[in-house]
């Protein structure tokens, strides 16, 4: 029994930190994109601070983002479920805030303040996080 709980834990911080990962990449790739393509810098320095900044404030998100994933999964252990299809979920996390920091990029009307944005991403992690909830117990087949 305890190697059950202790093996969807294994799963569940592996997961919280492709998640992370995931996330990270697409924050980072947006932060490019908009320090070379929606930024007007003049100077070296000014594109290096805004690249940095960016670059930061996307992985201190995509902490944030894996923090959810890690206490919703264990949230789900200690109800005797495990997760299924980690790997998809982390790249379902990274798309999900690719396409919504590509969108609030291209149509800054959609940018909805810092507060929203972060409950949004929050939000979709757990979401993303219940996608993947499998029973621990055996299958009924029918």
């Amino acid at each position: 029994m305890t190697t059950d709980a202790t093996g969807r834990m294994k799963i569940v911080i592996y997961y919280a930190i492709w998640a992370t990962i995931c996330a990270a990449v697409a924050g980072l790739v947006i932060a490019g994109l908009h320090t070379w393509f929606f930024s007007y810098i003049p100077s070296r320095s000014g594109l290096l601070f805004t690249l940095l900044s960016d670059a930061v404030t996307a992985l201190a998100i995509a902490a944030g983002q894996g923090a959810v994933a890690l206490v919703t999964g264990s949230v789900l252990a200690q109800f005797g479920k495990g997760l299924q299809r980690t790997v998809l979920l982390g790249l379902l996390i990274g798309a999900f805030d690719f396409a919504m920091y590509l969108v609030q990029m291209a149509v800054p009307a959609t940018e909805l303040g810092w507060r929203p944005d972060i409950v949004i991403l929050a939000l979709a992690s757990a979401t993303i996080t219940l996608l993947g909830v499998r029973s621990s117990g055996g299958s009924a087949a029918s």
